[in-house]
């Protein structure tokens, strides 16, 4: 069986439209923090309803009972998830990650609102980019994890700015 997971962040209280059709065609989702609004978890519709999200930087006030961090086990390992700005705010340190989950297979973050996939060793360390309008860097963007007991791919999406 192959799982597939829609993730997404820093969606500061706006998610792109065409990032909501990618989550509805997945079985869960998962965000990484900023959301910056209850509405923006509630549009969130994957096939299996699952969405797994971790506070952000911005959002102690508005997601008082959201974790800051989640580990998630799906088909051939485990999926840790925070906001990344504990290892580091402008850069993430992918070496204090790897070092704070190393029993992960992959290692979710945003804060950066750059979407980048770092498989240079296990785990892997992987950021969406920014799913809102708020500092896209070339458009909003999320990411699609394809998994199964042997195989793991990651697919990156980018979306032109709207006009």
């Amino acid at each position: 069986m192959t799982l597939s997971i829609a993730i997404l962040s820093d969606t500061h209280a706006h998610v792109d439209a065409r990032i909501l059709q990618l989550v509805d065609e997945c079985d869960i989702a998962i965000h990484a923090g900023d959301i910056c609004g209850d509405n923006i978890l509630a549009a969130l519709k994957p096939k299996t309803g699952k969405v797994y999200a971790v506070a952000g930087n911005n959002d102690d006030y508005l997601h008082p009972n959201v974790a800051k961090q989640l580990d998630i086990e799906v088909p051939g390992g485990r999926i840790a998830i925070e906001h990344g700005h504990l290892h580091g705010m402008s850069s993430p340190c992918h070496k204090s990650m790897r070092t704070s989950y190393p029993d992960a297979r992959v290692i979710v973050y945003g804060h950066t609102h750059k979407m980048l996939v770092d498989k240079e060793q296990i785990p892997w360390v992987i950021n969406p980019g920014a799913a809102g309008k708020t500092r896209t860097r070339g458009g909003p963007s999320c990411l699609i994890l394809r998994c199964s007991e042997t195989d793991w791919d990651v697919t990156e999406h980018r979306f032109s700015e709207p006009e």
